[in-house]
């Protein structure tokens, strides 16, 4: 016997339904909550979960074949994280510093910015990331950079294991 998921009722037949987006085994009572899944279409259910439910036989049928291309492509794909800019660990001292070289206070940054002067301020004191969007408006704004390339963090890895500093293994003496 299995147990409903929306009520916790046993039930011996199971019903797959389609409920808010989500699909889940039912009894009969809770069937009426939902869209019945056909289950010998459950292949094509999870192969369409990203697309849209009006044209999900077309877009389950390129989604497949979109994954397997980059399946076979996987020697040549590059992770999309190595092409991103990251936020520089200091972002929040380059923006007050820039700032006060304006001779600007926090509120009339916030004016000029069209923002709120507590954003401003949040992000001076590095309690909040800049979205993209606030990010490239202080970079107009100030004429600063608020980004590093994430390149140069694979050569500072890169550059730390060939140090031939000392290891945990190196120092500890173990009792056998």
């Amino acid at each position: 016997m299995v147990q409903c998921e929306m009520c916790g009722t046993e039930t011996a037949s199971p019903n797959r339904v389609k409920i808010e987006g989500a699909e889940l085994n039912v009894c009969d009572e809770c069937t009426d909550f939902g869209t019945e899944v056909k289950t010998d279409s459950g292949t094509s259910s999870t192969s369409t979960k990203y697309s849209t439910s009006s044209s999900s036989g077309s877009s389950g049928s390129s989604s497949t074949s979109s994954n397997t291309g980059g399946s076979s492509d996987g020697g040549s794909r590059r992770d999309m994280y190595d092409e991103m800019d990251e936020i520089a660990p200091d972002y929040d001292e380059r923006i007050r510093n820039a700032r006060e070289s304006s001779g600007l206070t926090q509120e009339e940054l916030a004016k000029q910015l069209n923002e709120k002067a507590s954003l401003i301020r949040k992000l001076e004191h590095g309690e909040t990331l800049p979205s993209d969007e606030i990010r490239s408006k202080l970079e107009r704004g100030l004429d600063i950079a608020l980004t590093t390339s994430s390149g140069s963090d694979d050569t500072d890895w890169s550059s730390d294991q060939s140090s031939g500093g000392y290891t945990l293994g190196d120092v500890v003496e173990r009792k056998d």
